[in-house]
């Protein structure tokens, strides 16, 4: 069996969002004068929700799962699951140490204990797919196939499947990342007609769209079908949308996210994206760069949209304040990690590019 390089790249950028969304939102630190760990042998919590115990083990299951495949081939079988497992632990305690310094956030061994569990499903589960995840999987040969070998290659994947992510938070517009306003403590712009905000949606949808297809594209091997990856791309990210609004939102609620410029952007980009593929190489990262630095800056642009406020206002709250804060954050930083990337692969030749 083969290592992949991948799945230790996913690992380690699962390990920061679980790490972040443990932490969020990082405000009012102060000491309690005990042990961190008390909480450890504490007695069951006094309140506990189906939900929650659920949340803490679908949040580790990935975790278990990926410290299997990224510890192939040194470790195999019940080594690399037991291994896999007591990672998981060690994080998840550590976190919960931390959490208790944070006045919003109660540490419990109930959530470690979900969270091992998790863990350990999640191992367990690798280890029957493993090998044919690393060796003779289908998404193995896709990725050999179709995607250029080499680390830069596998960051690129990454990133894309962090722009998946960023799709889950419904507090913005299609495709649009980068907005700042919130972090810097930035208000929001006067209100609008609603048609300047259509075409800033429209401009935002289309442009993002445009960058993403040009990156994509980028990490390909040569001779590959850019045009249909391109296009698979954006299906799994519509899917991602819809999947978001339906879990988030009231079932009448679930296209929300097909505004009338959020249209106009999916059918503009898509065109611009199948002419724009055609270009050289150096040229479509350039394009990608340029574009994305102005979709960011018409996303920090944006007027605010009251409708949108309107029906998001329960969503913010309870138990998905954390999971919004993740997804905003990764959504603040994407743009210009994408950026940087865009360069990264403009340094090297195309050769060394791709492996």
């Amino acid at each position: 069996m083969r290592g992949s390089p991948l799945a230790r790249t996913l690992l380690a950028a699962y390990l920061v969002l679980v790490a972040y969304a443990s932490l969020h939102p990082f405000s009012g630190w102060r000491g309690h004068g005990l042990s961190p760990f008390t909480f450890l042998d504490a007695p069951w919590p006094r309140y506990v929700t189906g939900f929650d115990l659920a949340a803490n083990v679908a949040a580790y299951f990935p975790l278990g799962a990926l410290g299997v495949l990224a510890l192939a081939p040194r470790l195999r079988g019940a080594a690399a699951a037991l291994a896999s497992v007591l990672g998981a632990a060690v994080v998840s305690i550590c976190v919960e140490a931390v959490q208790g310094y944070l006045p919003s956030r109660i540490p419990s061994n109930v959530d470690v204990a979900c969270n091992v569990a998790g863990a350990a499903a999640g191992a367990f589960a690798a280890l029957g797919i493993a090998s044919w995840l690393l060796e003779t999987g289908p998404l193995r040969r896709a990725r050999e196939a179709l995607v250029a070998p080499g680390a830069l290659a596998d960051a690129g994947l990454v990133l894309l499947a962090l722009w998946l992510f960023v799709q889950l938070d419904p507090t913005s517009v299609l495709f649009g990342a980068g907005d700042l306003r919130a972090l810097l403590d930035i208000a929001p712009g006067p209100e609008r007609e609603p048609g300047y905000f259509v075409a800033v949606e429209a401009l935002v949808a289309g442009a993002n769209l445009l960058a993403v297809a040009l990156l994509g594209s980028a990490i390909l091997r040569e001779g590959a079908p850019s045009r249909a990856v391109a296009l698979g791309l954006v299906l799994v990210a519509l899917l991602v949308r819809t999947a978001a609004f339906a879990i988030l939102m009231k079932a009448e609620n679930v296209f929300a996210w097909l505004t009338t410029g959020g249209a106009q952007g999916l059918g503009a980009g898509l065109l611009l994206a199948a002419v724009a593929l055609a270009l050289p190489r150096a040229a479509r990262l350039a394009l990608a760069a340029v574009v994305l630095m102005a979709a960011t800056v018409l996303v920090n642009l944006a007027p605010p949209n009251p409708y949108t406020a309107a029906m998001l206002k329960l969503w913010a709250q309870g138990h998905f304040l954390n999971f919004n804060g993740l997804t905003r954050l990764v959504s603040m930083l994407w743009p210009f990690a994408a950026i940087a990337y865009a360069f990264a692969l403009a340094s090297r030749p195309q050769r060394a590019a791709v492996g």
